[in-house]
């Protein structure tokens, strides 16, 4: 039987985590680094995956590079993942985490804001794990996906003051059809040996957000656990979902939200 250590270890693998510059794309790249894996890291900012790359570099082994890529250019994608084959090999994790977008209520949402909020959220984790299919059935691999809470209850209207701090209608539509894709995808990649999971994080603000302590207060009042999360928070679920501690699950999505949702 192997150990959890064993179990938990990445040592040799290869990770593409997308959107790996961002708030938590940084959380998510080092846990990917401290279990010893080798990481590419990509957005559409070079100088920052580049920046994270060199951290992880001094801090952890393996080797770790960062990529520009846009991922609503398919063209973008496949120079993503050509750079990975080359510099790599292979890829054993695919991790998709980007997201850009306008703060918008739905009286605010233009219907150009609607459709870039939906490329990005939903049809972008579409086409990369459609380009990355090839190499991920090569090495049986893993695809985890970042959802949201939003993706399967809804916003409370009465914490939001403004345009400021609400949701869009555009992101939970997006979220929620990420978490079915991640189901969809479970099913039919499993005849491949591929496993697909989806983490669902729940209120993760900015730190300049939480500056608005009235906001703050009805966030940290949204939860079981009174607070809002914190990038490390969701080190544990996907050192789960990447690793052979999770190798039998596939289908899920893990909700790190403080109880948000269980209420």
């Amino acid at each position: 039987m192997k150990s959890l250590s064993d179990l938990l270890s990445l040592k040799g693998k290869v990770v593409l985590v997308v959107g790996g510059a961002g708030y938590l794309g940084n959380s998510i790249c080092e846990t990917m680094a401290e279990l010893g894996a080798n990481v590419a890291i990509a957005s559409r900012n070079k100088e920052k995956c580049d920046s994270l790359a060199t951290e992880l570099t001094e801090k952890f082994s393996g080797k770790h590079i960062g990529i520009q890529a846009d991922i609503l250019d398919i063209e973008s994608i496949k120079a993503c993942l050509d750079t990975v084959k080359k510099e790599f090999g292979k890829l054993d994790v695919l991790i998709n985490n980007a997201w850009s977008g306008k703060k918008n209520s739905f009286e605010s949402i233009s219907f150009g804001d609607w459709d870039y909020d939906i490329n990005m959220c939903l049809n972008a984790v579409f086409y990369t794990t459609k380009e990355a299919f090839p190499l991920l059935k090569e090495t049986k691999g893993v695809i985890i996906n970042t959802a949201s809470v939003y993706g399967h209850v809804a916003p409370d209207y009465r914490i939001y003051d403004g345009i400021q701090f609400t949701n869009p209608p555009s992101y939970g539509a997006a979220k929620a059809g990420v978490i079915q894709l991640t189901k969809y995808l479970a099913s039919f990649l499993s005849p491949h040996g591929i496993r697909v999971n989806a983490v669902s994080p729940g209120s993760f603000p900015f730190p300049e957000t939480l500056k608005n302590e009235k906001f703050k207060e009805n966030l940290c009042g949204k939860t079981m656990l009174g607070r809002t999360g914190v990038p490390e928070d969701l080190k544990g679920a996907f050192a789960l979902l990447s690793s052979d501690a999770s190798k039998y699950m596939t289908g899920q999505n893990i909700c790190v939200d403080g109880g948000w949702a269980a209420w």
